[in-house]
């Protein structure tokens, strides 16, 4: 019995958001640098701020936040199912070690997103300036995927 409403409860969740990537509010995880949690709040049809409170693995490793804003280009890159649209923004981070780094991010990638189920799939790509306590230049990126709720 409790299979079966499993089933039913999966089946109303993969057909109820269909088409509904681009906008609403989505949850999930990344991996590479930094890997965590990922979050991303659509502001408008082709505008979102994504989020993370992820681990940085440089040096010896610290808990960081970044927030970024972008802009998606839904017409660049087509495929048959689904859409695939490139992103790039701006946006900032922290990494909270015992000297505090502050840096901006600039990132480029590029979000999957299904035509019938409320996931998407990110691989991005993040030049950074830290600002404070030093100045230095420095890649992050990684890949994720994240579950929509509207």
């Amino acid at each position: 019995m409790k299979k079966r409403y499993l089933i039913i409860a999966f089946s109303i969740i993969l057909t109820s958001s269909a088409y509904s990537q681009n906008k609403g509010f989505g949850l999930g995880i990344m991996f590479g640098e930094p890997t965590g949690i990922s979050a991303k709040l659509w502001s408008g049809s082709n505008n979102s701020f994504n989020f993370a409170a992820a681990w940085s693995f440089k040096e010896d490793g610290h808990l960081l936040l970044q927030a970024d804003y972008v802009w998606h280009n839904f017409d660049l890159i087509a495929v048959k199912s689904g859409r695939l649209p490139l992103y790039f923004g701006i946006g900032g981070r922290i990494i909270f070690d015992d000297d505090p780094l502050f840096g901006v991010r600039v990132p480029v990638g590029l979000n999957y997103q299904f035509e019938t189920a409320p996931v998407d799939l990110f691989l991005e790509l993040v030049p950074i300036l830290d600002l404070i306590p030093s100045t230095n230049f420095d890649f992050g990126g990684g890949l994720g995927a994240r579950f929509w709720f509207n």
